[in-house]
């Protein structure tokens, strides 16, 4: 048996719903990092508007370089999909890591131009 017959062997077409792939698994980790620009761009665009500490600067970075990651990983997610939703790429999970990782690059520069704004006051 060779090393391409076991690979041929080892790509089952048939994913389960439930199997983690490793496309799966690097799509999920995208979200996560992407809902953790989100999260962090909020919380810094809340403490911001009400003007405490240094008005939301640090958690506007972390959002930016949060929302940058999860941009950058989803898009090359999708890139190199081979199928649609449900064959184990993790095209769902990509486009989730898209939009949170735009979400997390809105909040972080809102929250940049604000403190910047507000600071010059």
């Amino acid at each position: 048996m060779s090393l391409n017959d076991v690979l041929i062997n080892a790509a089952d077409p048939d994913v389960g719903a439930y199997t983690l792939t490793t496309a799966r698994l690097w799509a999920t980790l995208a979200v996560f990092v992407g809902l953790a620009g989100a999260v962090a761009g909020a919380a810094a665009l809340a403490r911001a508007v009400r003007g405490v500490g240094n008005r939301g600067r640090n958690g506007a970075v972390v959002a930016l370089g949060c929302g940058a990651i999860a941009l950058v990983v989803g898009v090359v997610n999708l890139l190199v999909a081979d199928g649609g939703p449900g064959t184990g790429n993790g095209v769902v999970g990509g486009g989730m890591a898209i939009v949170l990782g735009l979400a997390g690059l809105v909040l972080g520069a809102l929250t940049l131009t604000r403190s910047r704004r507000v600071g010059a006051n």
